[in-house]
Protein backbone atom coordinates (compact mmCIF):
# COMPACT_ATOMS: atom_id res chain seq x y z
CA UNK A 1 0.00 0.00 0.00
CA UNK A 2 1.33 3.45 -0.90
CA UNK A 3 1.72 6.06 1.79
CA UNK A 4 -0.82 8.87 1.64
CA UNK A 5 -0.16 12.58 1.49
CA UNK A 6 -0.62 15.04 4.35
CA UNK A 7 -2.25 18.29 3.30
CA UNK A 8 -2.29 21.12 5.83
CA UNK A 9 -4.93 23.72 4.95
CA UNK A 10 -4.69 26.80 7.10
CA UNK A 11 -5.45 30.49 7.33
CA UNK A 12 -7.14 32.86 9.70
CA UNK A 13 -10.74 32.24 10.76
CA UNK A 14 -13.13 33.18 7.95
CA UNK A 15 -10.93 32.27 4.98
CA UNK A 16 -12.69 29.07 3.97
CA UNK A 17 -11.52 26.21 6.19
CA UNK A 18 -12.74 24.66 9.41
CA UNK A 19 -10.91 24.10 12.70
CA UNK A 20 -12.00 21.06 14.69
CA UNK A 21 -9.10 19.86 16.84
CA UNK A 22 -9.31 22.79 19.25
CA UNK A 23 -12.96 21.90 19.87
CA UNK A 24 -11.85 18.55 21.37
CA UNK A 25 -10.24 20.38 24.27
CA UNK A 26 -12.62 20.73 27.17
CA UNK A 27 -10.96 20.56 30.57
CA UNK A 28 -8.83 23.64 31.18
CA UNK A 29 -8.84 24.79 27.56
CA UNK A 30 -7.20 28.16 26.95
CA UNK A 31 -8.41 30.19 23.95
CA UNK A 32 -5.77 29.33 21.32
CA UNK A 33 -5.09 32.96 20.37
CA UNK A 34 -3.87 33.94 23.84
CA UNK A 35 -0.10 34.01 24.47
CA UNK A 36 -0.43 31.66 27.46
CA UNK A 37 -1.93 28.98 25.19
CA UNK A 38 1.36 28.17 23.46
CA UNK A 39 1.97 24.89 25.33
CA UNK A 40 -1.64 23.80 24.75
CA UNK A 41 -1.34 24.69 21.05
CA UNK A 42 1.77 22.54 20.76
CA UNK A 43 -0.18 19.61 22.21
CA UNK A 44 -2.92 20.16 19.63
CA UNK A 45 -0.33 20.29 16.82
CA UNK A 46 1.18 17.04 18.14
CA UNK A 47 -2.29 15.46 18.08
CA UNK A 48 -2.70 16.61 14.45
CA UNK A 49 0.70 15.12 13.62
CA UNK A 50 0.16 11.73 15.19
CA UNK A 51 -3.29 11.29 13.67
CA UNK A 52 -2.07 12.45 10.25
CA UNK A 53 0.97 10.15 10.30
CA UNK A 54 -1.11 7.10 11.15
CA UNK A 55 -3.65 7.69 8.39
CA UNK A 56 -0.92 8.47 5.86
CA UNK A 57 0.94 5.27 6.77
CA UNK A 58 -2.34 3.46 6.15
CA UNK A 59 -2.38 4.80 2.60
CA UNK A 60 -4.90 7.60 3.11
CA UNK A 61 -4.51 11.19 2.04
CA UNK A 62 -5.01 13.33 5.13
CA UNK A 63 -6.37 16.86 5.21
CA UNK A 64 -5.46 18.75 8.37
CA UNK A 65 -7.46 21.93 8.71
CA UNK A 66 -6.70 24.39 11.41
CA UNK A 67 -4.65 27.42 12.25
CA UNK A 68 -1.09 26.32 11.51
CA UNK A 69 1.00 29.40 10.97
CA UNK A 70 4.64 29.31 9.90
CA UNK A 71 5.50 29.60 13.59
CA UNK A 72 4.16 26.02 14.01
CA UNK A 73 5.68 24.48 10.86
CA UNK A 74 8.78 22.84 12.29
CA UNK A 75 6.93 19.66 13.36
CA UNK A 76 5.49 19.38 9.83
CA UNK A 77 8.93 19.89 8.26
CA UNK A 78 10.15 17.10 10.56
CA UNK A 79 7.56 14.82 8.91
CA UNK A 80 9.07 15.66 5.54
CA UNK A 81 12.44 14.52 6.90
CA UNK A 82 10.68 11.25 7.84
CA UNK A 83 9.70 10.88 4.14
CA UNK A 84 6.08 12.01 4.41
CA UNK A 85 4.72 14.13 1.57
CA UNK A 86 3.42 17.29 3.26
CA UNK A 87 1.63 20.13 1.49
CA UNK A 88 1.11 23.48 3.23
CA UNK A 89 -1.72 25.58 1.81
CA UNK A 90 -2.78 28.94 3.22
CA UNK A 91 -6.23 30.31 2.44
CA UNK A 92 -6.48 34.08 2.61
CA UNK A 93 -9.33 36.50 2.00
CA UNK A 94 -9.40 40.28 2.23
CA UNK A 95 -9.69 41.63 5.75
CA UNK A 96 -13.23 42.86 5.06
CA UNK A 97 -14.39 39.50 3.70
CA UNK A 98 -12.64 37.59 6.48
CA UNK A 99 -14.34 39.71 9.12
CA UNK A 100 -17.73 39.33 7.43
CA UNK A 101 -17.40 35.54 7.29
CA UNK A 102 -15.94 34.95 10.74
CA UNK A 103 -17.23 37.45 13.22
CA UNK A 104 -20.87 36.43 13.46
CA UNK A 105 -20.34 32.66 13.58
CA UNK A 106 -18.06 32.39 16.60
CA UNK A 107 -19.11 31.15 20.02
CA UNK A 108 -17.09 34.02 21.52
CA UNK A 109 -18.54 37.40 22.37
CA UNK A 110 -18.40 39.84 19.46
CA UNK A 111 -15.58 42.05 20.85
CA UNK A 112 -13.32 39.06 21.59
CA UNK A 113 -14.11 37.50 18.23
CA UNK A 114 -13.33 40.71 16.31
CA UNK A 115 -9.99 41.00 18.14
CA UNK A 116 -9.16 37.34 17.47
CA UNK A 117 -10.00 37.47 13.78
CA UNK A 118 -8.08 40.72 13.27
CA UNK A 119 -5.04 39.31 15.08
CA UNK A 120 -5.10 36.04 13.13
CA UNK A 121 -5.66 37.84 9.82
CA UNK A 122 -2.61 40.00 10.46
CA UNK A 123 -0.50 36.95 11.31
CA UNK A 124 -1.32 35.35 7.95
CA UNK A 125 -0.80 38.57 5.99
CA UNK A 126 2.93 38.56 5.21
CA UNK A 127 4.21 35.01 5.10
CA UNK A 128 7.57 35.59 3.46
CA UNK A 129 8.76 32.38 1.82
CA UNK A 130 5.27 30.88 2.20
CA UNK A 131 3.50 33.54 0.11
CA UNK A 132 3.56 31.12 -2.83
CA UNK A 133 1.50 28.71 -0.72
CA UNK A 134 -1.38 31.22 -0.46
CA UNK A 135 -4.70 30.89 -2.26
CA UNK A 136 -6.67 34.13 -2.33
CA UNK A 137 -10.30 33.17 -1.54
CA UNK A 138 -11.99 36.57 -1.29
CA UNK A 139 -14.14 36.10 -4.38
CA UNK A 140 -14.05 32.31 -4.62
CA UNK A 141 -17.03 30.05 -4.29
CA UNK A 142 -16.51 26.86 -2.31
CA UNK A 143 -16.08 24.96 -5.58
CA UNK A 144 -13.48 27.44 -6.85
CA UNK A 145 -11.54 27.23 -3.59
CA UNK A 146 -11.58 23.42 -3.70
CA UNK A 147 -10.37 23.49 -7.31
CA UNK A 148 -7.52 25.89 -6.40
CA UNK A 149 -6.47 23.64 -3.48
CA UNK A 150 -6.48 20.58 -5.76
CA UNK A 151 -4.36 22.46 -8.29
CA UNK A 152 -1.78 23.43 -5.63
CA UNK A 153 -1.56 19.82 -4.54
CA UNK A 154 -1.32 18.28 -8.00
CA UNK A 155 1.31 20.80 -9.12
CA UNK A 156 3.38 20.30 -5.97
CA UNK A 157 3.49 24.09 -5.55
CA UNK A 158 2.85 23.89 -1.82
CA UNK A 159 5.14 21.01 -0.84
CA UNK A 160 7.13 21.53 2.31
CA UNK A 161 10.79 20.66 2.13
Amino acid sequence: MNQGRIIVITGSPGTGKTDDFFHYLSKGAIPPHLPESNEQNLVVIEAFLEAAKRYARGGYDVIVDGIVGPWFLEPWRALVREDYEVHYIVLRASKEETMKRAVERSKLDRKTNVELVETMWEQFCNLGIYESNVIETTTYSIQEAVFAVKEKISSGAALLS
